[in-house]
């Protein structure tokens, strides 16, 4: 049964790390587009009127970049951003891609580094998860309620990517269950081999 709800949780944790490679990639490009636009739209300047006919090709591909530069795409980029870092968090759990800045956690015996995990994930990571979760949420409500968009001219709206802050950490705090199963199980099975392993 533990085994079965770690499978589930990983599954739905999987998919969306698979959506984070995506958001990735589209803020990857919307970064490139918009950085080549901002570059192409310098050339809007060129006074056409003492141009060469090259000068007025080029003035006239920077007034085609600043009609297509918007506050809608350097908006999305950021976007993208919270959502791979914050939908990211739980993959990086599944995979143990965080990273470790711990002299004592690779000396530990394997025992010892799986009741850590065990007790690092009730303790801080569980906690930390549910205070993320209460302390956001009214700002999620408050900002459906008002259907908040963004204060720029043609911004995106804000209530959904608010949502993404208490889901995520609601994705994370099941990851962090489904690790602390794990770990509970591998120490059963290191108890068990430990017992057989005595004369």
């Amino acid at each position: 049964m533990i085994t079965a709800f770690a499978n589930q949780v990983e599954r739905v944790t999987d998919f969306f790390g698979k959506l984070t490679w995506y958001c990735t990639l589209l803020m990857v490009v919307t970064g490139a587009y918009n950085a080549t636009l901002r570059s192409l739209s310098g050339w809007a300047h060129i006074d056409p009127s003492n141009a060469s006919n090259f000068q007025k090709i080029l003035q006239w591909i920077g007034e085609i970049a600043k009609q297509g530069s918007s506050n809608t795409f350097i908006e999305l980029q950021w976007y993208l951003f919270s959502i791979v870092f914050l939908m990211g968090a739980s993959y990086a759990l599944k995979t143990d891609a965080h990273v470790r800045v711990d002299i004592f956690y690779n000396r530990l015996s394997l025992t010892a580094k799986t009741w850590t995990n065990i007790i690092g994930t009730l303790v801080f990571l569980l906690p930390f998860c549910i205070l993320m979760i209460w302390t956001s949420w009214p700002a999620v409500v408050d900002s459906w309620i008002r259907l908040e968009g963004s204060p720029d001219p043609g911004g995106l709206p804000r209530y959904p990517l608010l949502t993404v802050i208490p889901f995520a950490f609601i994705l994370l705090m099941a990851q962090g269950l489904a690790f602390a199963a794990r770990e509970a199980l591998q120490l059963f099975d290191l108890a068990e081999q430990k017992h057989r392993d005595r004369p």
